[in-house]
């Protein structure tokens, strides 16, 4: 089954809001990872909105904790990557106006590009990933970077606000994941998920990974963040146990 990657962004948000040194996105990460999480995810921006340099490093530094930084391909934050060596970067698209990430990569126009800047991360031991949208085309491009794997962009179904939408963007991440395993990609989702939606993306056969992390950290307000993890946890786990129980029926 799918495994869960936390994001904290927005622990090191509601800190930036006051200008404190609290909530730590860095004991929020230790929390994840004490409860279960597979991995934390931080997205180093350009404009230092939330995260910053100092807790990437100070996450990298937690004991048995693995650090995916996602980031845009810039050369400031590609010289702080190499410095830090997290144990995947995943590559986004960044907009400094935007409220989060929009859309997925473009590897097919850019292909020698980010084929030559996967090189220099896997060079240094750097797992990398490439944030795209599911469509065959970018997934066929990013498998011939040597990226080791993806993270399909649910965005499409996450905002669907129609049964139709949402059953053809379903499809749609069905499809793009049997493409990528087919070409011999590891295969991570996310953007828009949360309590309500992520059963059914939990239950795709195929995906190694769900990144998330406003939803964890807004539920974290009511429950505890412990508690939101670990519900989080338990919705993927009985969706993919249903789904391989219809499986075997």
């Amino acid at each position: 089954m799918a495994k869960l990657g936390v994001n904290v962004d927005h622990v090191a948000t509601l800190r930036q809001a006051r200008g404190t040194e609290y909530p730590d996105p860095v004991l929020a990460a230790k929390i994840a990872r004490d409860v279960g999480a597979s991995c934390i995810t931080v997205h180093l921006r350009e404009d230092r909105r939330h995260i910053n340099e100092d807790d990437v490093r100070r996450i990298r530094a937690i004991p048995g904790c693995r650090l995916n930084m996602e980031m845009a391909a810039t050369d400031e934050i590609i010289a702080i990557a190499m410095q830090i060596r997290p144990d995947q970067i995943t590559l986004v698209p960044e907009k400094r106006g935007e409220l989060t990430t929009e859309g997925g990569l473009d590897v097919v126009a850019r292909h020698v590009f980010y084929k030559e800047l996967t090189k220099r991360f896997n060079d240094v031991g750097i797992t990398v990933s490439l944030f795209i949208d599911p469509i065959a085309t970018q997934i066929e491009a990013s498998a011939d970077t040597s990226a080791l794997a993806v993270e399909i962009n649910t965005a499409a179904y996450s905002e669907a606000r129609t049964e139709k939408d949402s059953i053809r963007a379903m499809r749609e991440l069905e499809n793009a994941v049997a493409v990528a395993r087919a070409l011999g990609l590891i295969v991570h989702a996310g953007h828009g998920l949360n309590y309500q939606n992520v059963s059914s993306v939990a239950a795709i056969d195929g995906i190694e990974e769900l990144n998330i992390g406003h939803s964890i950290v807004s539920h974290a307000l009511y429950t505890g963040f412990p508690n939101a993890v670990a519900t989080m946890m338990e919705l993927m786990e009985k969706a993919a146990t249903r789904h391989k129980s219809k499986v075997l029926a």
